[in-house]
């Protein structure tokens, strides 16, 4: 076994193989960037070495510095992770002619599967079953028309040299045939620098399932069960599970089959994944083998409780397979998502920021956090904005649903938006809860998992304004102790004043939308009133996280979680992030739908301004977009008219309740 190791890579794949490593004794080596100078897996590993700037090509992608550190650290092997070098077999050549050990497979391997049209006339001939479809290197126009129409309708055009999506081109006719080839042509030409495609048969509501294998130097060659991917969105995975629900024990067992003869076919070496797409009818045909660990290997190793780093680490140092196949252990169900820096209501427009408050569940025999970062750590624009992969264990799969509901309900990310709500949703989808999904649902349906006005609750708005409202009882209940005379009547925390029975305004935003709240009491006992709606909230406890109370005689239970900027609550069910903003009496005492004037309900900067002075403009409509407390807040105008003026630009600051735009009649 190695007693040094460098881990080619960052996040928290390089926090999982130190880990691994430690626990064999075996001294690791990080490798660090500009931007990951104070990243987890450096401060983890028992050394790391700077090796360049920021952008990947300039620092991860750089094989001779990483091969530069490996000498001078003294490392015997390099572990590449996934991304990155993981799949280049430049790198791995390049490594053993170093003198150095690579974990993972042998370059010829990789080479063998870096074509999509050679990969396949591979298992083809080794009798991997594969889609029906044309490799050929004949690409005239002429030649590929003949083959789509005897290949039948739909098929796919793909870029024979692409990956991630791109080059890719679904036809359900003769006649748009030509121009879908051009357009997939252009896109591959421009992604990959080479423009041959392949085609195949377009498999009608697939489902994406992959097989673990694993062989060492010595002729074996197992798998290790499979995992099912078919939740994805742009053919990104969003949830991944095993064992899949999908398959029948007689087909499960020909999959294997078929993914160890894969992996035999071309000489396979340490862990790699055997992907297949499988028809509704239960018909598998052979997609690509990933020639390197992947992102959701841990729901494997826990129906396993196998250690796939440990097997990586032995198999690359020359041991035999630790288990036979009929030995492989299978126990209960797992599933793994991935929390991301993300805004699933921009497009799924990437985040970057500092993790401000970042709370997961604790680890447990049921629950495992794989993360390569903490608390005021930076998600940075240069990488992945993966915050952390969430991996649930039961005895079957409704438990570890049930399971990974409960766990997400415990995750609190504060600064970067993130995906946590979006998944909570995935996983109460009945295509999710009844295993009915198939690649392309997502896509098609992506509004259903989106924030809806039934996420809208009276009774969360006013579990919020009371938690607000005990919080401050709580503070002025501390400060008149400390104070000379603790039982003065100015000290009672009711929020009384002269001249009315303690009523109190509060004002909240709601994914940018704000809410005024008129509160009323004290003690456990409130009255909540918003525009024409009236929640009497009694028998208030705030117990920890926990706060329960009876709303409009009804009793409910949220988890609540304070911030700075405000409070998120949950029911076990949905989550809502509320912040707090300032009150401001708005002059004149208009009504919103008669005002001619749109203000800032908030100071913030001007980020778009939609309209034009002298266009007219409908109640409702999105007139400008403002940035304040790191959320975008749509301002529409309040009646329909006409723009007489803007008096913001994008990039100006403004102050609350300054006028923004202004309304003349039509």
């Amino acid at each position: 076994m190695f007693n040094k190791i460098l881990i080619a890579n960052r996040g928290e794949i390089a926090c999982r193989v130190i880990r691994t490593a430690r626990r064999l004794g075996i001294r690791t080596v990080a490798v660090y960037s500009d931007a990951d100078a104070d990243a987890q897996h450096v401060r983890l590993a028992d050394e790391a070495w700077h090796i360049g700037g920021p952008q990947p090509a300039d620092s991860y992608l750089r094989a001779d510095a990483i091969l530069q550190v490996a000498k001078q650290s003294g490392a015997q092997a390099i572990h590449p992770g996934y991304g990155f070098l993981s799949e280049n077999a430049d790198f791995a050549d390049a490594v053993e002619a170093a003198g150095l050990v690579f974990i993972g497979p042998k370059a010829a391997s990789m080479r063998k599967m870096g074509s999509k049209a050679g990969a396949k006339e591979l298992m083809q001939a080794a009798g991997v079953p594969v889609v029906p479809g044309y490799t050929g290197e004949d690409q005239s126009p002429n030649t590929l028309s003949r083959e789509a129409a005897r290949i039948g309708f739909p098929l796919m055009i793909k870029a024979a040299h692409g990956g991630g999506g791109k080059g890719m081109r679904v036809v359900r006719s003769l006649d748009a045939f030509i121009p879908s080839l051009e357009s997939c042509q252009r896109e591959a030409k421009s992604a990959f620098g080479r423009d041959r495609v392949l085609l195949e048969r377009y498999i009608e509501s697939p489902r994406h399932i992959e097989i673990q294998v694993f062989a060492d130097a010595h002729g074996g060659t197992i798998h290790l069960n499979e995992r099912e991917c078919s939740a994805q969105r742009r053919y990104q995975k969003v949830f991944e599970e095993s064992p899949s629900p999908f398959l029948t024990p007689e087909l499960r067992q020909a999959m294997g089959d078929a993914a160890v003869l894969a992996a035999r076919a071309i000489d396979y070496q340490n862990a790699g994944t055997v992907e297949f797409i499988v028809d509704p009818a239960g018909h598998f045909f052979f997609m690509e083998i990933n020639t390197r660990l992947q992102v959701e290997h841990p729901v494997t190793e826990m129906t396993t409780g196998l250690d796939l780093v440990e097997w990586q680490l032995r198999v690359a140092a020359g041991e035999p397979l630790p288990l036979v196949q009929a030995d492989v252990p299978r126990q209960g169900h797992a599933i793994e998502v991935r929390l991301y820096a993300e805004d699933p209501e921009a497009g799924f427009l990437p985040g970057s920021g500092t993790l401000e408050r970042l709370e997961l569940p604790e680890p447990s025999a049921h629950v495992r956090i794989d993360s390569g970062v903490v608390e005021g750590d930076t998600v940075t624009i240069f990488y992945d904005p993966m915050i952390a992969k969430l991996i649930v264990w039961d005895l079957d799969r409704p438990r570890a649903l049930a399971r990974l509901r409960e766990a997400l309900a415990q995750c609190v990310i504060d600064g970067p938006k993130s995906n946590v709500a979006f998944l909570e949703r995935l996983l109460r989808h009945s295509s999710i809860v009844d295993a009915s999904i198939d690649t392309g649902y997502l896509d098609r349906h992506l509004d259903e998992f989106m924030p809806s006005a039934s996420d809208d609750d009276d009774d969360a708005i006013a579990a919020a304004a009371v938690a607000l409202l005990s919080a401050q009882e709580d503070a002025q209940r501390a400060q008149a102790a400390r104070s000379p005379d603790p039982t003065s009547p100015w000290a009672i925390a009711d929020g009384w004043r002269l001249g009315h029975a303690g009523n109190r305004r509060l004002a909240l935003l709601q994914g940018g939308e704000r809410i005024e709240l008129l509160a009323q009491g004290s003690g456990g006992h409130y009255r909540i009133a918003r525009d024409s709606r009236l929640v009497e909230v009694a028998g208030v406890r705030l117990t920890g996280r926990w706060l329960s109370a009876r709303f409009n005689g009804t009793g409910r239970r949220f988890q609540v979680s304070s911030r700075a900027s405000g409070i998120d609550l949950h029911d076990g069910e949905r989550r809502w992030r509320l912040l707090q903003v300032p009150v401001y009496q708005r002059d004149g005492g208009d009504d919103g739908a008669s005002d001619h004037r749109v203000r800032a309900p908030m100071p913030g900067r001007i980020v778009a301004v939609r309209a034009r002075p002298g266009d007219r403009v409908d109640n409702g409509q999105e007139l400008l977009v403002m940035e304040a407390m790191k959320m975008e807040l749509s301002l529409k105008a309040p009646r329909d008219g006409v723009v007489s003026e803007f008096r913001a630009q994008p990039g100006d600051f403004v102050e609350a309740d300054s006028v923004l735009a202004v309304l003349e009649d039509d």
